[in-house]
C-alpha cells in the first residue's frame, strides 16, 4: 500500500520537477562552460577563452559599482524591512491581538500579490517628477522644496527604489512572523508578565527566541533577494541602472551585457560570479544568525 502512494506522489510531481528541470535548473547548468567562452548568443561559433571572461570582470569597474550597490543593499534591506515586519507583527500580536488585525494583514499582504511589474509602473508614476503622486503631495503641503527628480538624480534613484522593495517585501513577512507569533501559547506571556517583564523584555526575552527559526529563513531569502533585484530596477531606473550607473545592480548589468551588448560569454561569467556571492552569503547568513532552538 505504501508503494502505491509512492507512486502516487511520484507521478504527480514528474511533470513540475521535469519542467522546473529544464527550464530552471538547464540554463544555471550550462552558464558554467559558456562562462569560459566567448559567445554571442546568436552564432554557433564560440571559441574557449579559460578565465578570460573572469579576467575581464576583475578589472570592470562597472561590475565593482554594481557589486557594491548589492552589497548596501544586502546589509540594508534585510534590517529595514525584518525590523518592521518584526515591530508590525508585534502590534497586531500585543496581548491577544489589536481589533481589525485580520484587516491589517490584509492591508500589509496587499502590495505582495501585485506582480513586481505593476508594482515598477505604479510607482513610475508616483515619482514621475512632475505630475507625480509623490512630489504633488509634497507641493500641496507646502513643502516644494523636498520635491525631487527621484528617479532621475543619483542621490536619490537607489534610496527610491529600496523605499519600494521595502513597500512591497515587508508585508509578507508581516504575515509569516504574525503567524509564527500566534502559535506561541499565551500562558507563557501571563507568566512572563507575572514575573514582571514589560511589553519590549517580552517581546526581546521570549517572542524573539522562539520565533527565531522564522527570522533566520527571512533574513537568508532578504540576503538572495538584496542580490538580485533585477525587474525593480530594470522598470524603474533611468536607462540601464542609470543615472550614471546610481541604480546599478549585478543582475541587470549581467542583462544588459546579454541582450543588450551581445556577450553571452561575459554575461554567463557574471552570473556565475553571482551565483558563487548568493551562494556563500546564504550560507554566512544561517551560520551567523545560528542558535539554539527553543522548544515550548
Amino acid at each position: 500500500m505504501h508503494h502505491g502512494k509512492y507512486r502516487f506522489v511520484l507521478s504527480l510531481l514528474l511533470i513540475p520537477l521535469g519542467l522546473y528541470a529544464v527550464f530552471v535548473v538547464s540554463p544555471y547548468v550550462q552558464a558554467f562552460p559558456i562562462a569560459f567562452t566567448d559567445w554571442e548568443g546568436l552564432s554557433a561559433d564560440y571559441h574557449y577563452i579559460g578565465f578570460g571572461n573572469f579576467v575581464t570582470l576583475f578589472h570592470d569597474s562597472v561590475f565593482w559599482v554594481a557589486l557594491r550597490h548589492n552589497l548596501f543593499l544586502l546589509v540594508s534591506l534585510p534590517v529595514i524591512i525584518v525590523t518592521l515586519s518584526l515591530f508590525f507583527s508585534a502590534m497586531l500580536n500585543y496581548r491577544g491581538g489589536v481589533p481589525g488585525a485580520k484587516f491589517y494583514k490584509v492591508v500589509y499582504f496587499f502590495p505582495s500579490v501585485l506582480s513586481i511589474a505593476v508594482v515598477g509602473v505604479l510607482w513610475q508614476f508616483i515619482f514621475e517628477p512632475r505630475n507625480g503622486l509623490l512630489n504633488g503631495f509634497l507641493r500641496a503641503i507646502g513643502l516644494d522644496g523636498l520635491a525631487q527628480l527621484w528617479l532621475g538624480d543619483g542621490k536619490t534613484a537607489l534610496g527610491s527604489i529600496m523605499a519600494v522593495v521595502v513597500w512591497g517585501g515587508v508585508g509578507f513577512y508581516v504575515v509569516l512572523f504574525t503567524a509564527a507569533m500566534a502559535a506561541i501559547p499565551r500562558e507563557l506571556y501571563e507568566a512572563a508578565l507575572l514575573d514582571g517583564a514589560g511589553a519590549f523584555q517580552s517581546f526581546w526575552r521570549l517572542t524573539l527566541p522562539l520565533i527565531w527559526n522564522t527570522v533566520q529563513v527571512a533574513l537568508a531569502f532578504q540576503v538572495i533577494g538584496a542580490l538580485d533585484l533585477f525587474a525593480l530596477v530594470k522598470i524603474l531606473s533611468v536607462g540601464p541602472g542609470g543615472p550614471d550607473d546610481a541604480t546599478q545592480v549585478i543582475s541587470l548589468y549581467m542583462y544588459t551585457n546579454a541582450f543588450t551588448y551581445g556577450k553571452f560569454g561575459y554575461a554567463s561569467a557574471i552570473g556565475v560570479t553571482l551565483f558563487a556571492i548568493n551562494m556563500i552569503l546564504t550560507l554566512l547568513t544561517f551560520r551567523l544568525t545560528r542558535r539554539e532552538r527553543v522548544e515550548y
